[in-house]
């Protein structure tokens, strides 16, 4: 089912945006990291949204839909976290977070421990192994994929439901459809509130930054399929782990899928430079344009080009050296 909108939305604004900054009023620019949320959250600019995300300050990004970001800021995770609670007066938590114990304090805090469901995209460490202690205090149904192997899963996570794509999940907000999106990770569900159009993408999309996609269990063709299939759903919003709300998600799914493509086509002109090359020549060469310091996370980032090539009939290996075939 698909949900129209009987009018046509408004022009997207263009303008400065009022916001606060430290308890001061900042304007943010068309493009800023808080811009869209700041937009939606206060359509009049009277200028009562955050342009930054506190951990432990719970922020209503929807009808019934309460953002809460862990106390995990980093290289990785950004700000934070995001946990969304959906409901009134009985709960759904949407990826639970880390096992940080003053976290899972402030969901049964905010949720008065009245909580039904927890639901997770995927189980890496900073999104589903909160789901035991809130399990154990609430008794509640866990909602998921099992972890695949791989010391960045969270073993501990056993869901009572596994769902597929197309499952459709009750809650007080309003009803979540699961889609199944590999690619960051091969159990990786996103869940899309029908009623609000609004997509939790966990990290499958991410607000600020790309995804690393992350061989032998992220795939890099299954990423790309995956951000295709969801510019068939009808999305208004996307919620994503890490980050604030964006508006315009075919615009910011098309801009992922041209910055991967292009980030391919220059693997592939490296490759026809260099080969036969190994992995770390080609990635210093290929990720030329992000500091040497991070090229360990970028050289996960073009295997999975190089794996993708490769299923692509474009590229082959022999041991640890790659070469194009005859035909790329």
């Amino acid at each position: 089912m698909r949900y129209v909108h009987a009018n046509p939305p408004e022009p997207y604004p263009n303008k400065p945006w009022p916001a606060v900054k430290k308890d001061r009023t900042t304007m943010l620019e068309p493009g800023a990291p808080a811009y869209d949320e700041a937009v939606k959250l206060d359509p009049e600019g009277a200028g009562s949204t955050h342009a930054d995300i506190v951990p432990g300050e719970p922020v209503e990004v929807a009808a019934g839909v309460v953002r809460l970001t862990a106390p995990n800021p980093g290289m990785m995770t950004g700000p934070g976290t995001n946990t969304y609670v959906l409901g009134h007066k009985r709960f759904t938590v949407l990826d639970p977070g880390p096992d940080d114990a003053i976290h899972v304090e402030r969901i049964l805090a905010l949720t008065g421990g009245a909580i039904d469901q927890v639901v997770v995209t995927h189980t890496h460490q900073d999104h589903s192994p909160a789901t035991v202690a809130l399990k154990a205090r609430t008794g509640c149904r866990v909602y998921g994929q099992p972890a695949p192997a791989g010391p960045a899963q969270d073993q501990t996570f056993s869901p009572d439901v596994e769902p597929v794509n197309g499952d459709l999940i009750a809650t007080e907000a309003g009803t979540l459809k699961t889609l199944h999106t590999p690619g960051h990770a091969s159990n990786h569900l996103c869940y899309l509130l029908l009623e609000q159009e609004l997509l939790f993408s966990g990290d499958h999309i991410m607000q600020g930054s790309t995804v690393v996609i992350n061989p032998p269990d992220g795939d890099m063709k299954a990423y790309l399929e995956s951000l295709y299939d969801l510019l068939a759903e009808s999305v208004r919003y996307i919620a994503p782990a890490h980050g604030f709300l964006m508006a315009r998600p075919e615009s910011v799914i098309d801009y992922l899928i041209t910055h991967r493509l292009a980030r391919e086509h220059k693997v592939v002109r490296v490759l026809k430079s260099l080969a036969p090359a190994s992995l770390k020549d080609l990635t210093a060469k290929a990720y030329d344009d992000v500091p040497a310091a991070i090229h360990g996370v970028a050289a996960r980032s073009a295997l999975a080009h190089l794996l993708k090539l490769e299923a692509d009939g474009r590229a082959a290996r022999e041991g640890d050296i790659w070469r194009t075939t005859p035909d790329i």
